[in-house]
């Protein structure tokens, strides 16, 4: 799956967004983010920048913003409010996450990794990966995501940029981008985990499924670091991902390690129709098809199945999703989640939020300059992303309102 915000970024015109309610949504906005800044002028200048990433045009960079506002703000005093001044960005997300609660209640906090393509090497935690859903190596920065969706709307609280090892073990390269000493090596599943943990525990948000895309991460530490916390998980997972089969509806199969596609082929019998939400012509609209196995992850100390070990990984039975249109390719995508009593029906609706955050993404966090941040430091980077995030509400609730 290639989400948008895995794509690289194709620049072209990009007219401001604005809509009557829009003015209205800001006001309010601002007065509910802003509360945590204790000076009048940052408050000011966060105004100011939330603005210019509404009604610039083409790139949101600190320079076209300050050029949007005239004799208001001028660049060299933006550049230090994001990138070298000391407020804290984690209170805002926290404000924004509570409004969007309130106002649109989450069905699911999905995590999406954004990719932020970049030419030059100076820009914190840029390096060259490969990008599997791409094909292709990139230099980039990044980032996870976590976004609080609906069926009807979505909008990004809450951010954690992916560093490699290089950058955190060099003490030049973090001096140059100002990394916090309290920053430290990661792998990409223990970022995810964190974003997620964040969102929800510390910043005491309501508890829902997280949804995300196992990708490039490990599928047992997810399920048991957050599994643990009593976090609702389904994750998308490739193919080749092995599991152990506890489910005794397939025949010869139960306890046996075997690769998740092998397992819903073998399940092809199992499919039944579930009502989803697609549109579009035929045959896009054909009728959804679902099954779920009941699955186990392997035992992390050994190669045994986790059905021979009477324990998993993910602290659990789970159950394998599997979901194929009918007369397609079965299955089309698989999913593992820990809630094993929920209906194929109502996983293949959270799994379709996904797609809600890749359209909303393209739709409007591109189009504010999420990825536009063109400054180089660890804390200006996440003060765009935040104040960008802040962007993304305003037109998703001004959307909303028409």
């Amino acid at each position: 799956m290639t989400n948008s915000s895995t794509r690289p970024i194709v620049r072209g015109a990009r007219a401001p967004i604005h809509s009557s309610s829009q003015d209205v949504l800001f006001t309010e906005l601002c007065s509910i983010l802003f509360t945590s800044l204790t000076r009048s002028d940052q408050c000011r200048k966060g105004m100011q920048y939330l603005r210019g990433l509404l009604e610039t045009q083409g790139r949101k960079s600190i320079r076209n913003i300050a050029a949007l506002l005239g004799e208001q703000a001028s660049e060299q005093n933006l550049h230090h409010f994001i990138c070298d001044s000391t407020w804290d960005w984690t209170p805002i997300r926290r404000a924004l996450a509570t409004y969007w609660v309130g106002v649109s209640p989450p069905q699911a906090w999905v995590v999406q990794r954004m990719i932020i393509p970049k030419t030059g090497q100076h820009s914190v935690g840029v390096d060259k990966h490969f990008f599997p859903t791409l094909g292709q190596v990139l230099n980039a920065q990044r980032a996870i995501g976590v976004w609080a969706v609906s069926e009807e709307m979505s909008t990004p609280v809450n951010w954690r940029l992916h560093l490699p090892q290089a950058w955190i073990k060099d003490d030049l390269r973090r001096s140059q981008v100002s990394i916090p000493d309290g920053v430290d090596v990661e792998t990409l599943s223990e970022c995810m985990i964190e974003a997620s943990a964040e969102t929800m525990t510390r910043w005491g948000m309501p508890v829902r499924p997280v949804v995300l895309d196992i990708g490039e991460a490990h599928a047992a530490t997810i399920f048991e670091k957050l599994g643990a916390t009593g976090t609702p998980v389904l994750a998308r997972v490739g193919g080749d991902l092995r599991l152990a089969v506890a489910d005794s509806i397939l025949p010869g199969s139960g306890g046996k390690l075997l690769p998740a596609y092998q397992i819903m082929s073998l399940a092809k019998d199992m499919r039944r129709p579930v009502m989803g939400k697609d549109s579009g012509p035929e045959p896009a609209r054909r009728m959804n098809l679902a099954a779920t196995v009941r699955v186990g992850l392997p035992s992390p100390s050994s190669s045994v199945p986790a059905a021979d070990t009477g324990h998993t990984a993910g602290r659990g039975e789970l159950a394998l999703l599997g979901v194929g249109k009918d007369g397609g390719r079965w299955p089309a995508e698989l999913w593992l989640t820990n809630l094993t009593t929920a209906s194929p029906a109502s996983l293949l609706r959270l799994s379709k939020l996904t797609g809600k955050v890749d359209r909303d993404f393209t739709e409007i966090a591109d189009r504010v300059g999420i990825r536009d941040f063109t400054g180089r430091s660890f804390s200006g980077w996440h003060r765009h992303v935040t104040l960008a995030s802040a962007a993304h509400a305003v037109v998703a609730l001004a959307n909303d309102a028409r």
